[in-house]
């Protein structure tokens, strides 16, 4: 079905082509780039044409879940898929029936994996995880020898890979040394076991601010979209915003003095007020807590009232040219950021990005 609704995720190609080359040209041409398109690709929808990647000489994608590795091959992505997380032992078929590169750190599950993959007369390719600080998942340092005596007697898993996660890579360089220090010894040990075909460790803040921890492979993530990881790391090269939120405006009302506006008489009107409705809310992935500004013919305008599930309201007073049907920008990249949406939210640009729900139409622009 063609969608109507307005609401759109604006999604320049471009500007994703641009970052792609400016984090290739930062690390060198001897590292690979696996770009991380979990979550929708991280709101920005840019997984549903893998041939992007494809073209820019990309060889290896990376998800979250299973689920999103079958979504890329039933789009026709034929390229390397790698799911950043050890899936469940229900999900084995599906990995090896759509051809899907994992992770894996727990011995119950390597087995299970080594069964099923004989069964199928299959090689199931993997990468180790290392925990070597972040203290989510992946085998300890300390367990290492075991694991690796345990991969070399599964004679149906490939070791291509070995990686691990830093916690602390845009924000706290010495405990991400420490990080790097703990993998390499992994490193040296592993090579001497298995042909490594990746070996991986940063997200968008290591390749920015490790480069000796580059490796072979690295994965970036908001990156690709436009945006640092943290304020720190602005200008370390130049990236592009890729999106732009837009919607228009539904419909226009006067409030006078004293009158109340939104859920639980959240804005109380201090003067005769203008108030413009947002179709956009909550259900679409704005934070209730946004109390910020929107962009309206290159003005600023207000949101009072706490955000609705579908919609919310705008304080339009004095603002000329303003009709039903005008065009509303929740970030455009020059009067209002993503980052200022997240700040004002008290989060990060990645979960602003992500959250936006499916309903949120995606419009791709692309000139080149």
């Amino acid at each position: 079905m063609d969608t109507i609704r307005q609401t759109k995720l604006i999604v320049d190609v471009d500007c994703v082509k641009h970052n792609i080359n400016a984090i290739q040209n930062h690390i060198g041409d001897s590292v690979g780039i696996m770009p991380v398109i979990k979550a929708r690709a991280y709101g920005t929808g840019i997984g549903a044409i893998p041939d992007l990647f494809e073209n820019l000489g990309i060889k290896i994608l990376a998800v979250a879940v299973v689920d999103e590795g079958i979504a890329l091959r039933e789009r026709g992505y034929t390229g390397e898929i790698f799911i950043l997380n050890q899936p469940l032992v229900d999900e084995i078929d599906m990995i090896l029936q759509y051809n899907l590169t994992i992770s894996i750190c727990e011995c119950g599950f390597i087995k299970d994996l080594n069964e099923a993959a004989g069964k199928n007369d299959a090689l199931a390719p993997v990468h180790l995880e290392i925990d070597t600080g972040m203290g989510r998942t992946g085998i300890k340092t300390g367990e290492l020898q075991y694991y690796i005596e345990l991969l070399k007697s599964m004679k149906n898993i490939k070791v291509e890979g070995v990686f691990t996660h830093f916690s602390s890579s845009d924000s706290d360089i010495g405990y991400t040394k420490k990080q790097i220090e703990r993998f390499d010894k992994v490193i040296s040990e592993m090579s001497t076991y298995f042909s490594l075909k990746y070996i991986h460790a940063c997200n968008s803040g290591g390749i920015l601010n490790c480069r000796e921890a580059h490796y072979n492979l690295v994965r970036p993530g908001i990156a690709l979209y436009g945006h640092f990881p943290s304020g720190e790391l602005k200008g370390k090269i130049e990236l592009l915003p890729a999106t732009r939120l837009k919607t228009k405006i539904s419909y226009i009302h006067d409030v006078k003095e004293g009158q109340s506006v939104s859920y639980n008489r959240s804005y109380i009107a201090d003067k005769d007020t203008k108030v413009a409705v947002i179709p956009i809310g909550y259900a679409d992935g704005i934070m209730r807590s946004y109390d910020g500004k929107v962009v309206i013919n290159e003005e600023l305008a207000r949101v009072i009232g706490v955000i609705n599930m579908d919609s919310f309201m705008v304080d339009i007073t004095g603002m000329e040219d303003v009709d039903v049907g005008a065009d509303v920008y929740i970030w455009d990249n020059s009067n209002v950021t993503l980052e200022d949406v997240a700040e004002n939210c008290d989060t990060i640009s990645h979960e602003i990005l992500s959250r936006l729900s499916p309903r949120v139409v995606k419009e791709f622009v692309e000139k080149s």
